[in-house]
Order: C-alpha cells, then sequence, then structure tokens
C-alpha cells in the first residue's frame, strides 16, 4: 500500500465485508478502440441515440412547438461497477441533458419524479464503466439507453468510450458515508437495462421499482443536501410501501438516524441491512482501519458505530444459521506479495472480531486473502474512489 509521512481521511486504508456467493470481477486489461475526450464521447453516444429514434412512430412528427416536443424522464446515471452515484456519473447527466435539449428539438428531459412518468412514454438511463487499458490507462465506457415505458422494450442504446483525464470519480455524500455497498436485483437492472440492446425487453426488475426509485432519489437528494430529518420521512414512507424492501431505502433510514444521532434507531436499521444483505447474499460493510495496521480508525467519529456493526453482523449471521468463507482484499498499489500479507490479516481481523462478537461462530468462519486480483475498480488511488477494492468478502454458505 502507498506509504506517506501524512494520512487524511481521503488516504486511509479502508476494508470493505462484502456478503456474496461469488467473487466480483475483476478489471481486465484490454485494447481499447476509438477512445475520446469525454465531451467528444457523450456527443457521439447521444447523437447515436438520437438517430435511432428518428423513425420511431412517436418521433415521426415534425415539432412545431413545444407542445409537441417528447417528455423524456432521465434516472439519475450511475457507475455500472459499484451503482454509486459519482461526479463522472454527474458530468454525464448535465452533458447528455444539454446535448439532447440543445441540439434536437425533439426533446425535452423531465426531471425523475413520480409525475412526470405519467407524462411521458420515455426513460432515459446512463452508466459509466472503468476499463483497465495497457499499463496504467483508463478509459470509460458511456452506455445509454432509452425505454418505452408502454412496451418495457429498449428502443434506442449507444455506447462510446472516453479518455479517463482528469475526471471526478468521488462518489456523491449518500454513498460516500454509506457503510455499505449500495447494489442490489433493482441497480443491477438499472445496469443491464443500460446494456440492453433495442428491441429487447429492458429489465424486468428494473421497471417494477421506477415508481419507488423516484421516491428513494428524492430521499436521496436531501440526505445529500444535509436534510437528514425529510429525507428519514421520505425513506421511511418508501419502506411502508410494498416495493420499499430495498437495500438503498434500509441503508437511507440507517445513514438519517445515525446522523440525527439516533443511536438505537439507526442499530435498528443496521440490523435490517445486514439481514437483508444475508438474504440477498449482497452486503458490504465499510470499514477504516488505521495505515499498515489491523486496529480501527482511531477517531471514534468514523469507527464509533463500527462495534454496533459487528454485533449486528455478527447476530444477524449467527439467526440465518449461515457459514461464512471471509476473503480479504487489498487496492493495487504496492507489491503482489505485501498485498496478500495483509488482505490475509484483515481478513483474519475481522473473523476475530466477529468470533468475539459471538462465540458459536468460531467454527463456521475462516479467513484467507486475495492480494489486489480481484479489484472491482483497480485505480490504485488508496481513497475513496477505490474503497471497494479494499474489502473483505463474504461468501454465504450452508453449514455442514
Amino acid at each position: 500500500m502507498k506509504k506517506t509521512s501524512k494520512w487524511t481521511l481521503g488516504t486511509l486504508l479502508t476494508v470493505w465485508a462484502v456478503f456474496a456467493l461469488q467473487g466480483c470481477g475483476t478489471p481486465k486489461a484490454t485494447s481499447v478502440d476509438n477512445e475520446m475526450p469525454f465531451s467528444q464521447a457523450v456527443t457521439v453516444a447521444t447523437d447515436n441515440l438520437v438517430s435511432q429514434t428518428q423513425k420511431l412512430p412517436g418521433f415521426l412528427t415534425k415539432v412545431e412547438s413545444k407542445l409537441n416536443k417528447r417528455p423524456v424522464v432521465l434516472d439519475p446515471m450511475i457507475d455500472a461497477s459499484t451503482g454509486q452515484q459519482t461526479g463522472v456519473t454527474k458530468l454525464l447527466e448535465q452533458q447528455v441533458t444539454s446535448r439532447l435539449t440543445s441540439n434536437y428539438d425533439q426533446f425535452e428531459i423531465l426531471a425523475f419524479e413520480k409525475s412526470n412518468l405519467a407524462k411521458t412514454q420515455y426513460l432515459l438511463t446512463g452508466t459509466t464503466t472503468s476499463i483497465l487499458g495497457q499499463g496504467s490507462k483508463r478509459s470509460i465506457r458511456i452506455s445509454l439507453a432509452l425505454t418505452d415505458l408502454k412496451s418495457g422494450n429498449v428502443v434506442a442504446q449507444s455506447a462510446s468510450v472516453a479518455r479517463d483525464e482528469g475526471l471526478d470519480h468521488n462518489p456523491t455524500a449518500y454513498f460516500r458515508d454509506s457503510p455499505v455497498l449500495v447494489k442490489d436485483k433493482v441497480v443491477d437492472g438499472y445496469v443491464a437495462t443500460t446494456s440492453t440492446p433495442p428491441g429487447q425487453r429492458a429489465n424486468a426488475v428494473y421497471l417494477d421499482n421506477v415508481a419507488a426509485a423516484t421516491s428513494i432519489n428524492k430521499a436521496t437528494n436531501l440526505y445529500n443536501a444535509e436534510k437528514y430529518e425529510e429525507s428519514l420521512t421520505e425513506y421511511k414512507s418508501v419502506a411502508s410501501t410494498p416495493a420499499g424492501e430495498q437495500l438503498r431505502v434500509l441503508n437511507g433510514i440507517y445513514l438519517n438516524s445515525w446522523k440525527l444521532g439516533r443511536t438505537a434507531e439507526a442499530e435498528t436499521a443496521f440490523s435490517k441491512v445486514v439481514a437483508f444483505g444475508i438474504a440477498n447474499n449482497t452486503l458490504g460493510v465499510k470499514f477504516l482501519f488505521n495505515p499498515g495496521s489491523t486496529d480501527f480508525w482511531s477517531d471514534t467519529k468514523i469507527s464509533g458505530p463500527y462495534p454496533m456493526w459487528l454485533r449486528q453482523i455478527a447476530r444477524e449471521t449467527t439467526t440465518a444459521k449461515v457459514c461464512l468463507d471471509i476473503v480479504g482484499h487489498t487496492s493495487r498499489t504496492g507489491s503482489e506479495r505485501a498485498n496478500d500479507t495483509l488482505s490475509l490479516q484483515r481478513a483474519t481481523s475481522i473473523m476475530q472480531r466477529l468470533d468475539a462478537a459471538s462465540p458459536g461462530l468460531t467454527n463456521k468462519i475462516k479467513a484467507s486473502g486475495k492480494g489486489f486480483r480481484e479489484n472491482i475498480v483497480g485505480s490504485g488511488t488508496d481513497d475513496v474512489r477505490d474503497a471497494l477494492d479494499r474489502r473483505v468478502e463474504f461468501k454465504i454458505a450452508a453449514c455442514g
């Protein structure tokens, strides 16, 4: 890992505990063709998307006034690997919206609100995906899709590749503060829809939850604006509906409860996050460690909730009667041997803490290390951007 005489929160060593049946994908070196500056890549992808709509019945009528414009609702764009909203995904939204509204008379982009879904036939989605090129060179694949809400089919889909130069990959406040990897079947469905070829059905799980997603987006925006009481109310409102059993909702209730100092409510919320993750085999819990150490970060403002997290992870794991293979991971920085050692040490540390919290887990958990061979992000920046690479993965299996 990187060594420096001065460490800040942005350069802390981080571990993610991820519950999954299978390991996360590793960014592989690939040859990137037709790579271009980011703004140019956005233009190419957007223009290609528009060109595919020109023969669609809904777009054939000539636009003569604002009343003839084709309203399109834009579901906030995300990083395909992590499910997070980042500086790059926000920039993509802004530039796609600008291109559509400035260069094409027929489009009107509407905010992602429930009332707007009833006004339009079309839904726009988009993702960014990091590509590891030769050496340390990195690129970004931009993917856009336009879905017909009436038929449920993707009617246009396009992609382009941009140079990853000077772009902001930092997650927005909700994802930065989140103790969990907020990527469930609904988010996976969004990603799948954005890569679906024209003429094929969009992901059913995603479409079934679009209306609820508008409320989740509102709650997330309130959190990002530090309006925690309002955000909590909105998340709880979503949680009371049939579509509310989502990781993004449970996590939002925990985050706001903790920000508001409601520790008992926060612990109850976190237990539900853990139970949901175990049941769905997809949960990540972020722990910050002191540099070069298996000790948790000394600042209790950061590490204060960790004992509670571990207590609830141990409790819910015991309740679910599952066994865990705890696999440590590190970022790409440093030698392979050093990172193999560190990843095992971190996994062992988490295992020992869980065992202390619930001795009954002793014979149900084991630890191993993968170093940086299964990176998700692979940037080696050792900050919040590649926090997912420094994780401990809990592979869930039936006992006995």
